[in-house]
Protein backbone atom coordinates (compact mmCIF):
# COMPACT_ATOMS: atom_id res chain seq x y z
CA UNK A 1 0.00 0.00 0.00
CA UNK A 2 1.11 3.57 -0.65
CA UNK A 3 2.56 5.29 2.42
CA UNK A 4 1.97 9.05 2.59
CA UNK A 5 4.94 11.21 3.48
CA UNK A 6 5.17 14.42 5.42
CA UNK A 7 5.70 16.42 2.22
CA UNK A 8 2.67 15.01 0.39
CA UNK A 9 0.33 17.99 -0.08
CA UNK A 10 -3.34 17.51 0.60
CA UNK A 11 -2.87 14.23 2.53
CA UNK A 12 -3.02 13.61 6.30
CA UNK A 13 0.31 13.11 7.99
CA UNK A 14 0.19 9.66 9.56
CA UNK A 15 3.89 8.86 9.11
CA UNK A 16 4.72 8.45 12.78
CA UNK A 17 7.48 6.52 14.40
CA UNK A 18 6.06 3.26 15.65
CA UNK A 19 5.07 4.06 19.26
CA UNK A 20 5.55 0.46 20.35
CA UNK A 21 9.02 1.36 21.52
CA UNK A 22 7.79 4.21 23.73
CA UNK A 23 5.56 4.42 26.77
CA UNK A 24 2.62 2.05 26.74
CA UNK A 25 -0.79 1.79 28.39
CA UNK A 26 -1.70 -1.82 29.07
CA UNK A 27 0.67 -2.78 26.28
CA UNK A 28 -0.71 -0.18 23.85
CA UNK A 29 0.45 3.31 22.80
CA UNK A 30 0.01 5.77 25.65
CA UNK A 31 -2.17 8.07 23.52
CA UNK A 32 -4.88 5.39 23.47
CA UNK A 33 -5.77 6.26 27.07
CA UNK A 34 -6.70 9.86 26.22
CA UNK A 35 -8.60 8.85 23.08
CA UNK A 36 -10.38 6.17 25.11
CA UNK A 37 -11.52 8.77 27.66
CA UNK A 38 -12.46 11.34 25.00
CA UNK A 39 -14.68 8.84 23.22
CA UNK A 40 -16.11 7.68 26.55
CA UNK A 41 -17.43 11.17 27.36
CA UNK A 42 -18.65 11.78 23.82
CA UNK A 43 -20.62 8.54 23.92
CA UNK A 44 -21.84 9.46 27.41
CA UNK A 45 -23.56 12.45 25.84
CA UNK A 46 -24.81 10.74 22.69
CA UNK A 47 -26.20 7.58 24.25
CA UNK A 48 -27.68 9.49 27.16
CA UNK A 49 -29.60 11.57 24.63
CA UNK A 50 -30.47 8.49 22.57
CA UNK A 51 -31.89 6.68 25.60
CA UNK A 52 -34.43 9.51 25.91
CA UNK A 53 -35.14 10.43 22.30
CA UNK A 54 -37.73 7.83 21.22
CA UNK A 55 -39.70 8.14 24.46
CA UNK A 56 -39.37 11.94 24.29
CA UNK A 57 -40.91 11.98 20.82
CA UNK A 58 -43.66 9.51 21.74
CA UNK A 59 -44.54 10.68 25.26
CA UNK A 60 -43.75 14.41 25.22
CA UNK A 61 -44.57 15.38 21.63
CA UNK A 62 -47.14 12.57 21.28
CA UNK A 63 -46.03 11.60 17.79
CA UNK A 64 -47.47 8.36 16.42
CA UNK A 65 -45.26 5.27 16.37
CA UNK A 66 -44.69 5.68 12.63
CA UNK A 67 -43.61 9.31 13.00
CA UNK A 68 -41.52 8.60 16.11
CA UNK A 69 -39.58 5.66 14.68
CA UNK A 70 -39.34 7.30 11.25
CA UNK A 71 -37.87 10.50 12.69
CA UNK A 72 -35.58 8.55 15.01
CA UNK A 73 -34.37 6.44 12.07
CA UNK A 74 -33.85 9.52 9.91
CA UNK A 75 -31.93 11.30 12.65
CA UNK A 76 -29.62 8.38 13.38
CA UNK A 77 -29.18 7.86 9.63
CA UNK A 78 -27.91 11.42 9.20
CA UNK A 79 -25.75 11.06 12.30
CA UNK A 80 -23.88 8.32 10.47
CA UNK A 81 -24.03 9.97 7.04
CA UNK A 82 -22.27 13.20 7.95
CA UNK A 83 -19.00 11.41 8.88
CA UNK A 84 -18.55 10.73 5.17
CA UNK A 85 -18.12 14.47 4.68
CA UNK A 86 -16.41 15.07 8.03
CA UNK A 87 -13.76 12.44 7.34
CA UNK A 88 -13.01 13.89 3.91
CA UNK A 89 -12.75 17.45 5.29
CA UNK A 90 -10.36 16.27 8.01
CA UNK A 91 -8.22 14.37 5.49
CA UNK A 92 -7.92 17.31 3.14
CA UNK A 93 -8.11 20.45 5.28
CA UNK A 94 -8.74 20.52 9.03
CA UNK A 95 -6.95 17.49 10.35
CA UNK A 96 -8.58 15.10 12.80
CA UNK A 97 -7.96 17.05 16.03
CA UNK A 98 -9.50 20.34 14.92
CA UNK A 99 -12.47 18.45 13.47
CA UNK A 100 -13.03 16.62 16.74
CA UNK A 101 -13.00 19.82 18.81
CA UNK A 102 -15.41 21.65 16.53
CA UNK A 103 -17.76 18.68 16.42
CA UNK A 104 -17.77 18.34 20.20
CA UNK A 105 -18.83 21.96 20.70
CA UNK A 106 -21.64 21.77 18.14
CA UNK A 107 -22.98 18.52 19.58
CA UNK A 108 -22.95 19.93 23.10
CA UNK A 109 -24.99 22.90 21.89
CA UNK A 110 -27.48 20.51 20.31
CA UNK A 111 -28.00 18.60 23.56
CA UNK A 112 -28.48 21.87 25.39
CA UNK A 113 -31.15 23.05 22.93
CA UNK A 114 -33.05 19.79 23.52
CA UNK A 115 -33.54 20.97 27.10
CA UNK A 116 -36.20 23.39 25.82
CA UNK A 117 -39.19 21.25 24.90
CA UNK A 118 -42.08 23.34 26.16
CA UNK A 119 -45.27 21.84 27.56
CA UNK A 120 -46.28 18.26 26.80
CA UNK A 121 -48.47 18.02 23.70
CA UNK A 122 -52.26 17.88 24.26
CA UNK A 123 -53.76 14.56 23.07
CA UNK A 124 -56.84 14.34 20.87
CA UNK A 125 -58.62 11.69 18.82
CA UNK A 126 -60.55 11.69 15.56
CA UNK A 127 -63.50 9.31 15.58
CA UNK A 128 -65.15 8.87 12.17
CA UNK A 129 -63.43 12.10 11.11
CA UNK A 130 -64.75 14.11 14.07
CA UNK A 131 -62.17 15.55 16.47
CA UNK A 132 -62.56 15.09 20.25
CA UNK A 133 -60.47 15.97 23.31
CA UNK A 134 -58.59 13.28 25.23
CA UNK A 135 -58.25 13.29 29.02
CA UNK A 136 -55.51 11.24 30.67
CA UNK A 137 -56.06 10.06 34.24
CA UNK A 138 -53.71 8.20 36.56
CA UNK A 139 -50.10 7.21 35.99
CA UNK A 140 -48.06 4.11 35.30
CA UNK A 141 -50.13 0.91 35.30
CA UNK A 142 -53.25 2.83 36.36
CA UNK A 143 -53.00 5.38 33.55
CA UNK A 144 -56.09 5.49 31.32
CA UNK A 145 -57.26 7.63 28.42
CA UNK A 146 -60.78 8.99 28.06
CA UNK A 147 -62.38 10.58 25.00
CA UNK A 148 -64.93 13.33 25.65
CA UNK A 149 -67.94 12.81 23.36
CA UNK A 150 -71.26 14.61 23.89
CA UNK A 151 -70.22 15.68 27.40
CA UNK A 152 -69.49 12.06 28.34
CA UNK A 153 -66.07 10.81 29.35
CA UNK A 154 -65.63 7.41 27.65
CA UNK A 155 -62.76 5.06 28.46
CA UNK A 156 -60.73 4.03 25.39
CA UNK A 157 -60.08 0.28 25.17
CA UNK A 158 -58.40 -1.43 22.25
CA UNK A 159 -59.63 -4.88 21.22
CA UNK A 160 -57.80 -7.95 19.94
CA UNK A 161 -59.33 -7.47 16.49
CA UNK A 162 -57.84 -3.93 16.39
CA UNK A 163 -61.19 -2.22 16.84
CA UNK A 164 -61.59 0.37 19.62
CA UNK A 165 -64.29 0.19 22.28
CA UNK A 166 -65.51 3.31 24.09
CA UNK A 167 -66.73 2.37 27.57
CA UNK A 168 -69.08 4.25 29.87
CA UNK A 169 -68.68 4.80 33.62
CA UNK A 170 -70.32 1.40 34.26
CA UNK A 171 -67.73 -0.38 32.08
CA UNK A 172 -70.23 -1.23 29.36
CA UNK A 173 -69.46 -0.57 25.71
CA UNK A 174 -71.15 2.57 24.44
CA UNK A 175 -69.63 2.50 20.99
CA UNK A 176 -67.25 0.36 18.94
CA UNK A 177 -65.07 2.01 16.27
CA UNK A 178 -63.13 0.36 13.46
CA UNK A 179 -59.38 0.85 13.82
CA UNK A 180 -59.17 2.78 10.56
CA UNK A 181 -61.82 5.20 11.84
CA UNK A 182 -60.02 5.96 15.11
CA UNK A 183 -56.99 8.25 14.79
CA UNK A 184 -55.07 9.57 17.79
CA UNK A 185 -52.79 12.61 17.73
CA UNK A 186 -51.45 15.52 19.71
CA UNK A 187 -51.50 19.31 19.54
CA UNK A 188 -47.86 20.42 19.58
CA UNK A 189 -46.40 23.89 19.90
CA UNK A 190 -44.88 24.60 16.43
CA UNK A 191 -42.03 26.63 17.94
CA UNK A 192 -40.85 23.89 20.28
CA UNK A 193 -41.26 21.26 17.58
CA UNK A 194 -39.05 23.33 15.27
CA UNK A 195 -36.55 23.90 18.10
CA UNK A 196 -36.33 20.16 18.69
CA UNK A 197 -35.50 19.67 15.01
CA UNK A 198 -32.84 22.40 15.22
CA UNK A 199 -31.26 20.52 18.13
CA UNK A 200 -31.19 17.27 16.16
CA UNK A 201 -29.63 19.17 13.24
CA UNK A 202 -26.85 20.53 15.46
CA UNK A 203 -26.10 17.06 16.81
CA UNK A 204 -26.02 15.68 13.28
CA UNK A 205 -23.49 18.25 12.04
CA UNK A 206 -21.28 17.98 15.11
CA UNK A 207 -21.18 14.21 14.99
CA UNK A 208 -20.03 14.34 11.37
CA UNK A 209 -16.88 16.17 12.42
CA UNK A 210 -16.26 14.12 15.55
CA UNK A 211 -17.07 10.50 14.86
CA UNK A 212 -14.84 9.36 11.96
CA UNK A 213 -11.79 11.31 13.00
CA UNK A 214 -11.20 9.99 16.49
CA UNK A 215 -11.28 6.45 15.09
CA UNK A 216 -8.77 7.51 12.43
CA UNK A 217 -6.36 8.78 15.11
CA UNK A 218 -6.66 5.47 16.97
CA UNK A 219 -5.73 3.62 13.78
CA UNK A 220 -2.72 5.90 13.24
CA UNK A 221 -1.24 4.86 16.61
CA UNK A 222 -0.29 1.50 15.14
CA UNK A 223 2.17 0.76 12.34
CA UNK A 224 1.05 -1.39 9.42
CA UNK A 225 1.12 -5.05 10.48
CA UNK A 226 0.98 -4.31 14.23
CA UNK A 227 -1.06 -7.23 15.61
CA UNK A 228 -2.18 -5.12 18.59
CA UNK A 229 -4.47 -3.08 16.36
CA UNK A 230 -7.62 -5.23 16.78
CA UNK A 231 -7.10 -5.44 20.53
CA UNK A 232 -6.54 -1.67 20.66
CA UNK A 233 -9.80 -0.97 18.84
CA UNK A 234 -11.60 -3.37 21.18
CA UNK A 235 -10.27 -1.45 24.20
CA UNK A 236 -11.27 1.79 22.51
CA UNK A 237 -14.71 0.31 21.91
CA UNK A 238 -15.00 -0.51 25.59
CA UNK A 239 -14.54 3.21 26.28
CA UNK A 240 -17.54 3.92 24.05
CA UNK A 241 -19.70 1.59 26.07
CA UNK A 242 -18.32 2.63 29.44
CA UNK A 243 -19.61 6.13 28.71
CA UNK A 244 -22.96 4.91 27.45
CA UNK A 245 -23.36 2.57 30.43
CA UNK A 246 -23.53 5.40 32.96
CA UNK A 247 -25.43 7.86 30.76
CA UNK A 248 -28.15 5.34 29.92
CA UNK A 249 -28.76 4.93 33.63
CA UNK A 250 -28.39 8.55 34.72
CA UNK A 251 -30.05 10.49 31.90
CA UNK A 252 -33.33 8.48 31.97
CA UNK A 253 -33.30 8.65 35.78
CA UNK A 254 -33.06 12.45 35.70
CA UNK A 255 -35.71 12.63 32.98
CA UNK A 256 -38.18 10.75 35.21
CA UNK A 257 -37.16 12.29 38.54
CA UNK A 258 -36.67 15.91 37.43
CA UNK A 259 -37.77 16.35 33.82
CA UNK A 260 -36.68 15.75 30.25
CA UNK A 261 -34.50 18.87 30.35
CA UNK A 262 -32.32 17.47 33.15
CA UNK A 263 -31.49 14.32 31.21
CA UNK A 264 -30.51 16.29 28.12
CA UNK A 265 -28.47 18.77 30.17
CA UNK A 266 -26.38 15.96 31.63
CA UNK A 267 -25.69 14.76 28.08
CA UNK A 268 -24.48 18.27 27.15
CA UNK A 269 -22.11 18.37 30.15
CA UNK A 270 -20.60 15.01 29.17
CA UNK A 271 -19.96 16.32 25.67
CA UNK A 272 -18.10 19.35 27.04
CA UNK A 273 -15.82 17.02 29.02
CA UNK A 274 -14.98 15.26 25.77
CA UNK A 275 -14.05 18.56 24.13
CA UNK A 276 -11.78 19.56 27.01
CA UNK A 277 -9.72 16.37 26.77
CA UNK A 278 -8.64 17.23 23.21
CA UNK A 279 -8.45 21.01 23.64
CA UNK A 280 -6.27 20.72 26.74
CA UNK A 281 -4.26 17.60 25.92
CA UNK A 282 -0.96 18.99 27.22
CA UNK A 283 0.82 18.01 24.02
CA UNK A 284 0.10 14.30 24.51
CA UNK A 285 -1.42 14.05 21.03
CA UNK A 286 1.18 16.17 19.27
CA UNK A 287 1.89 14.77 15.82
CA UNK A 288 -1.37 12.88 15.63
CA UNK A 289 -4.39 14.13 13.73
CA UNK A 290 -2.61 17.27 12.53
CA UNK A 291 -3.79 19.21 9.44
CA UNK A 292 -2.25 18.08 6.15
CA UNK A 293 0.75 19.98 4.87
CA UNK A 294 -0.50 22.61 2.46
CA UNK A 295 0.84 25.78 0.87
CA UNK A 296 -2.64 27.18 0.17
CA UNK A 297 -4.75 29.51 2.33
CA UNK A 298 -6.27 28.38 5.62
CA UNK A 299 -9.84 27.29 4.89
CA UNK A 300 -10.83 26.41 8.45
CA UNK A 301 -13.07 29.44 9.11
CA UNK A 302 -14.86 28.95 5.80
CA UNK A 303 -15.45 25.30 6.71
CA UNK A 304 -16.87 26.19 10.14
CA UNK A 305 -19.25 28.73 8.59
CA UNK A 306 -20.32 26.25 5.93
CA UNK A 307 -21.04 23.63 8.61
CA UNK A 308 -23.30 26.03 10.50
CA UNK A 309 -25.09 26.97 7.27
CA UNK A 310 -25.82 23.25 6.77
CA UNK A 311 -28.01 23.23 9.90
CA UNK A 312 -31.13 24.73 8.24
CA UNK A 313 -30.63 22.30 5.33
CA UNK A 314 -30.73 19.34 7.71
CA UNK A 315 -33.72 20.88 9.51
CA UNK A 316 -35.50 20.94 6.15
CA UNK A 317 -34.66 17.26 5.59
CA UNK A 318 -36.21 16.35 8.95
CA UNK A 319 -39.33 18.36 8.12
CA UNK A 320 -39.58 16.71 4.71
CA UNK A 321 -39.19 13.30 6.34
CA UNK A 322 -42.05 13.95 8.75
CA UNK A 323 -44.37 15.22 6.02
CA UNK A 324 -43.48 12.88 3.15
CA UNK A 325 -46.54 11.20 1.55
CA UNK A 326 -46.84 7.42 1.43
CA UNK A 327 -46.66 5.63 -1.91
CA UNK A 328 -50.08 4.94 -3.37
CA UNK A 329 -51.43 1.40 -3.41
CA UNK A 330 -50.29 -0.46 -6.53
CA UNK A 331 -47.71 2.20 -7.49
CA UNK A 332 -44.92 -0.39 -7.56
CA UNK A 333 -41.21 0.06 -6.88
CA UNK A 334 -41.01 3.23 -8.99
CA UNK A 335 -43.85 4.82 -7.04
CA UNK A 336 -42.22 3.76 -3.80
CA UNK A 337 -38.88 5.33 -4.73
CA UNK A 338 -40.53 8.55 -5.89
CA UNK A 339 -42.46 8.81 -2.62
CA UNK A 340 -39.32 8.46 -0.50
CA UNK A 341 -38.29 11.55 1.48
CA UNK A 342 -35.38 13.56 0.11
CA UNK A 343 -33.18 12.20 2.88
CA UNK A 344 -33.84 8.59 1.88
CA UNK A 345 -33.11 9.31 -1.79
CA UNK A 346 -29.84 11.04 -0.85
CA UNK A 347 -28.81 8.16 1.43
CA UNK A 348 -29.51 5.37 -1.00
CA UNK A 349 -27.99 7.04 -4.06
CA UNK A 350 -24.89 8.16 -2.12
CA UNK A 351 -24.37 4.63 -0.84
CA UNK A 352 -24.83 3.08 -4.26
CA UNK A 353 -22.37 5.56 -5.78
CA UNK A 354 -19.85 4.81 -3.02
CA UNK A 355 -19.98 1.00 -3.25
CA UNK A 356 -19.70 1.12 -7.06
CA UNK A 357 -17.45 4.14 -7.51
CA UNK A 358 -14.78 3.41 -4.89
CA UNK A 359 -13.76 0.01 -6.32
CA UNK A 360 -13.65 1.53 -9.82
CA UNK A 361 -11.47 4.38 -8.55
CA UNK A 362 -9.17 2.03 -6.63
CA UNK A 363 -8.73 -0.17 -9.72
CA UNK A 364 -7.39 2.85 -11.59
CA UNK A 365 -5.11 4.42 -9.00
CA UNK A 366 -3.95 1.36 -7.05
CA UNK A 367 -2.29 -1.96 -7.70
CA UNK A 368 -4.27 -5.17 -8.26
CA UNK A 369 -3.73 -6.09 -4.62
CA UNK A 370 -4.95 -2.70 -3.40
CA UNK A 371 -8.02 -3.00 -5.61
CA UNK A 372 -8.92 -6.41 -4.22
CA UNK A 373 -8.37 -5.24 -0.65
CA UNK A 374 -10.64 -2.24 -1.23
CA UNK A 375 -13.21 -4.53 -2.87
CA UNK A 376 -13.15 -6.80 0.20
CA UNK A 377 -13.75 -3.77 2.41
CA UNK A 378 -16.72 -2.66 0.29
CA UNK A 379 -18.30 -6.14 0.35
CA UNK A 380 -18.03 -6.30 4.13
CA UNK A 381 -19.46 -2.79 4.37
CA UNK A 382 -22.55 -4.00 2.48
CA UNK A 383 -23.04 -6.88 4.94
CA UNK A 384 -22.57 -4.36 7.71
CA UNK A 385 -25.84 -2.70 6.65
CA UNK A 386 -27.87 -5.79 7.58
CA UNK A 387 -26.29 -6.07 11.02
CA UNK A 388 -26.91 -2.47 12.05
CA UNK A 389 -30.42 -2.39 10.59
CA UNK A 390 -31.42 -5.00 13.13
CA UNK A 391 -29.07 -4.11 15.99
CA UNK A 392 -30.30 -0.52 16.04
CA UNK A 393 -33.83 -1.56 16.91
CA UNK A 394 -32.49 -0.95 20.43
CA UNK A 395 -33.22 2.76 20.33
CA UNK A 396 -36.63 2.47 18.67
CA UNK A 397 -38.82 -0.67 18.58
CA UNK A 398 -37.02 -2.41 21.46
CA UNK A 399 -37.33 0.68 23.66
CA UNK A 400 -41.03 0.93 22.88
CA UNK A 401 -41.35 -2.84 23.51
CA UNK A 402 -39.71 -2.31 26.90
CA UNK A 403 -42.16 0.49 27.66
CA UNK A 404 -45.27 -1.44 26.61
CA UNK A 405 -44.70 -5.18 26.87
CA UNK A 406 -41.94 -5.70 29.44
CA UNK A 407 -42.19 -6.12 33.20
CA UNK A 408 -39.43 -3.73 34.28
CA UNK A 409 -39.21 -5.03 37.86
CA UNK A 410 -35.77 -6.18 39.05
CA UNK A 411 -36.38 -9.21 41.31
CA UNK A 412 -39.38 -7.36 42.74
CA UNK A 413 -37.03 -4.99 44.57
CA UNK A 414 -37.38 -1.98 42.29
CA UNK A 415 -38.22 -1.09 38.70
CA UNK A 416 -36.23 0.69 36.04
CA UNK A 417 -37.57 2.88 33.24
CA UNK A 418 -37.88 1.77 29.62
CA UNK A 419 -35.07 4.14 28.61
CA UNK A 420 -32.73 2.56 31.15
CA UNK A 421 -33.07 -0.90 29.57
CA UNK A 422 -30.62 0.23 26.89
CA UNK A 423 -27.90 0.12 29.53
CA UNK A 424 -27.84 -3.70 29.29
CA UNK A 425 -25.97 -3.51 26.00
CA UNK A 426 -23.36 -1.12 27.38
CA UNK A 427 -22.95 -3.22 30.55
CA UNK A 428 -22.32 -6.40 28.60
CA UNK A 429 -19.86 -4.64 26.28
CA UNK A 430 -17.86 -3.27 29.21
CA UNK A 431 -17.85 -6.69 30.88
CA UNK A 432 -17.01 -8.67 27.75
CA UNK A 433 -14.71 -6.34 25.79
CA UNK A 434 -11.60 -7.23 27.87
CA UNK A 435 -12.45 -10.91 27.44
CA UNK A 436 -12.71 -10.56 23.67
CA UNK A 437 -9.54 -8.47 23.53
CA UNK A 438 -7.61 -11.23 25.30
CA UNK A 439 -9.39 -13.89 23.26
CA UNK A 440 -8.50 -12.39 19.87
CA UNK A 441 -4.87 -11.86 20.95
CA UNK A 442 -4.52 -15.41 22.28
CA UNK A 443 -6.12 -16.95 19.20
CA UNK A 444 -3.90 -14.82 16.94
CA UNK A 445 -0.77 -16.15 18.69
CA UNK A 446 -1.96 -19.69 17.99
CA UNK A 447 -2.93 -18.88 14.41
CA UNK A 448 -6.59 -19.81 14.94
CA UNK A 449 -8.21 -16.36 15.14
CA UNK A 450 -11.34 -16.23 12.95
CA UNK A 451 -10.95 -14.12 9.84
CA UNK A 452 -12.76 -10.80 9.58
CA UNK A 453 -15.46 -12.18 7.23
CA UNK A 454 -16.10 -15.06 9.64
CA UNK A 455 -16.47 -12.61 12.53
CA UNK A 456 -18.98 -10.64 10.47
CA UNK A 457 -20.94 -13.83 9.75
CA UNK A 458 -20.99 -14.77 13.43
CA UNK A 459 -22.24 -11.26 14.27
CA UNK A 460 -25.13 -11.52 11.82
CA UNK A 461 -26.17 -14.92 13.14
CA UNK A 462 -25.94 -13.55 16.68
CA UNK A 463 -28.16 -10.53 16.07
CA UNK A 464 -30.78 -12.85 14.58
CA UNK A 465 -30.60 -15.27 17.50
CA UNK A 466 -31.11 -12.39 19.93
CA UNK A 467 -34.49 -11.56 18.41
CA UNK A 468 -35.49 -15.22 18.27
CA UNK A 469 -34.61 -15.55 21.97
CA UNK A 470 -36.92 -12.66 22.85
CA UNK A 471 -39.72 -14.11 20.73
CA UNK A 472 -39.33 -17.36 22.68
CA UNK A 473 -39.84 -15.34 25.86
CA UNK A 474 -43.16 -13.96 24.61
CA UNK A 475 -44.64 -17.46 25.05
CA UNK A 476 -44.37 -17.09 28.83
CA UNK A 477 -46.23 -13.80 29.36
CA UNK A 478 -48.93 -13.41 31.97
CA UNK A 479 -52.36 -11.80 31.69
CA UNK A 480 -50.71 -8.38 31.37
CA UNK A 481 -48.96 -9.53 28.15
CA UNK A 482 -45.54 -8.50 29.46
CA UNK A 483 -42.33 -10.52 29.27
CA UNK A 484 -39.90 -10.60 32.17
CA UNK A 485 -37.10 -8.10 31.87
CA UNK A 486 -34.53 -10.89 31.79
CA UNK A 487 -35.70 -11.99 28.35
CA UNK A 488 -34.89 -8.49 27.11
CA UNK A 489 -31.57 -8.61 28.97
CA UNK A 490 -30.83 -11.94 27.26
CA UNK A 491 -31.40 -10.37 23.86
CA UNK A 492 -28.95 -7.59 24.73
CA UNK A 493 -26.39 -10.15 25.93
CA UNK A 494 -26.52 -12.02 22.61
CA UNK A 495 -26.49 -8.77 20.66
CA UNK A 496 -23.50 -7.49 22.65
CA UNK A 497 -21.49 -10.60 21.81
CA UNK A 498 -22.43 -10.12 18.16
CA UNK A 499 -21.48 -6.44 18.33
CA UNK A 500 -18.01 -7.27 19.64
CA UNK A 501 -17.50 -9.49 16.60
CA UNK A 502 -18.21 -6.74 14.10
CA UNK A 503 -17.96 -3.15 15.29
CA UNK A 504 -14.43 -2.78 16.72
CA UNK A 505 -13.21 -5.30 14.15
CA UNK A 506 -14.91 -3.29 11.41
CA UNK A 507 -13.21 -0.05 12.39
CA UNK A 508 -9.85 -1.82 12.43
CA UNK A 509 -10.62 -3.50 9.09
CA UNK A 510 -11.17 -0.15 7.38
CA UNK A 511 -7.79 1.20 8.53
CA UNK A 512 -6.03 -1.99 7.37
CA UNK A 513 -7.65 -2.53 3.97
CA UNK A 514 -7.95 1.08 2.79
CA UNK A 515 -5.50 2.88 0.55
CA UNK A 516 -3.72 5.16 3.02
CA UNK A 517 -4.53 8.49 1.44
CA UNK A 518 -8.31 7.87 1.60
CA UNK A 519 -8.52 6.14 4.96
CA UNK A 520 -10.57 9.01 6.41
CA UNK A 521 -13.04 8.86 3.53
CA UNK A 522 -13.31 5.08 3.84
CA UNK A 523 -14.02 5.49 7.53
CA UNK A 524 -16.78 7.82 6.41
CA UNK A 525 -18.11 5.16 4.02
CA UNK A 526 -18.14 2.70 6.92
CA UNK A 527 -20.36 5.08 8.85
CA UNK A 528 -22.38 5.70 5.67
CA UNK A 529 -23.27 2.00 5.64
CA UNK A 530 -24.45 2.35 9.23
CA UNK A 531 -26.39 5.45 8.14
CA UNK A 532 -28.28 3.49 5.50
CA UNK A 533 -28.87 0.79 8.10
CA UNK A 534 -30.27 3.36 10.53
CA UNK A 535 -32.83 4.48 7.97
CA UNK A 536 -33.75 0.86 7.25
CA UNK A 537 -33.98 0.35 11.02
CA UNK A 538 -36.59 3.10 11.19
CA UNK A 539 -38.53 1.40 8.41
CA UNK A 540 -38.40 -1.96 10.24
CA UNK A 541 -39.54 -0.27 13.45
CA UNK A 542 -42.46 1.27 11.57
CA UNK A 543 -43.61 -2.25 10.66
CA UNK A 544 -43.89 -2.87 14.41
CA UNK A 545 -46.00 0.28 14.93
CA UNK A 546 -49.06 -0.09 17.16
CA UNK A 547 -51.99 2.21 17.91
CA UNK A 548 -51.41 4.59 20.79
CA UNK A 549 -53.47 7.24 22.54
CA UNK A 550 -51.68 9.83 24.62
CA UNK A 551 -48.48 7.82 24.26
CA UNK A 552 -49.95 4.50 25.47
CA UNK A 553 -51.09 1.44 23.53
CA UNK A 554 -54.80 0.67 23.45
CA UNK A 555 -54.37 -3.14 23.57
CA UNK A 556 -51.37 -4.91 25.11
CA UNK A 557 -52.03 -8.25 23.34
CA UNK A 558 -52.13 -6.67 19.88
CA UNK A 559 -48.93 -4.80 20.76
CA UNK A 560 -47.17 -8.00 21.88
CA UNK A 561 -48.28 -9.96 18.79
CA UNK A 562 -47.12 -7.16 16.49
CA UNK A 563 -43.65 -6.96 18.04
CA UNK A 564 -43.24 -10.76 18.22
CA UNK A 565 -44.19 -11.19 14.56
CA UNK A 566 -41.73 -8.52 13.43
CA UNK A 567 -38.88 -9.80 15.62
CA UNK A 568 -39.41 -13.39 14.43
CA UNK A 569 -39.16 -12.37 10.77
CA UNK A 570 -36.05 -10.23 11.09
CA UNK A 571 -34.39 -12.80 13.38
CA UNK A 572 -34.67 -15.56 10.77
CA UNK A 573 -33.54 -13.19 8.01
CA UNK A 574 -30.39 -12.10 9.86
CA UNK A 575 -29.37 -15.64 10.76
CA UNK A 576 -29.77 -16.71 7.13
CA UNK A 577 -27.63 -13.83 5.85
CA UNK A 578 -24.96 -14.71 8.43
CA UNK A 579 -24.79 -18.33 7.25
CA UNK A 580 -24.44 -17.14 3.65
CA UNK A 581 -21.52 -14.89 4.60
CA UNK A 582 -19.76 -17.79 6.32
CA UNK A 583 -20.06 -19.77 3.08
CA UNK A 584 -18.48 -17.04 0.90
CA UNK A 585 -15.89 -15.95 3.50
CA UNK A 586 -12.97 -17.90 1.90
CA UNK A 587 -13.31 -15.82 -1.29
CA UNK A 588 -13.37 -12.54 0.64
CA UNK A 589 -10.37 -13.69 2.68
CA UNK A 590 -8.44 -14.28 -0.55
CA UNK A 591 -9.09 -10.69 -1.61
CA UNK A 592 -7.72 -9.44 1.71
CA UNK A 593 -4.17 -10.68 0.92
CA UNK A 594 -3.21 -11.75 4.41
CA UNK A 595 -4.82 -8.87 6.32
CA UNK A 596 -6.10 -10.24 9.63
Amino acid sequence: MDTPTADSPGEPDISHVNPASGETWFGHPRQLARLFTTEMWERFGFYGMRALLTLYLADHFLFSDQTTTGLYGGFTALVYLTPLVGGLIADRYLGAKRSIKFGALVMSLGYFVLCFGGQTATPFAKVDGQRYEITVKGSGETRHQFVNIDNRSLLIKGNDDKTVSLLGADGKEVRRVEGKDFEAGGDRNPFYTALMLVALSLITVGNGFFKPNISTIVGSLYAQGDRRRDAGFTIFYMGINLGSLFSQLLCPFLAVAVGWWAGFLLAAIGMLFSYSLIQFDGGKLKGYGEPPVSTGPDRSKLIYIGALLAIPVIWFLFTNLMNAPHAGSGSGIVGYLLALPIMAKALFFTFIIAVIGIPIWSSRVGSRQEFQMMLAAIVLIVFNVTFWTLFEQAGSSLTLFADRNTDLSIFGWFSISAGQTQFFNAFFIVALAPVFSVLWTAMARRGIEPTIPVKFGIALIGVGLGFLFLVWGTQFVGPDYKVGIWWLAGLYLIHSIAELCISPVGLSMITKLSIARVVGMMMGVWFLSISVAQYFAGMVAQVASVETVGGQVTNAKVSLDTYAGTFWTIGLFAAGIGVFLLIVSPLIRKWMHGVK
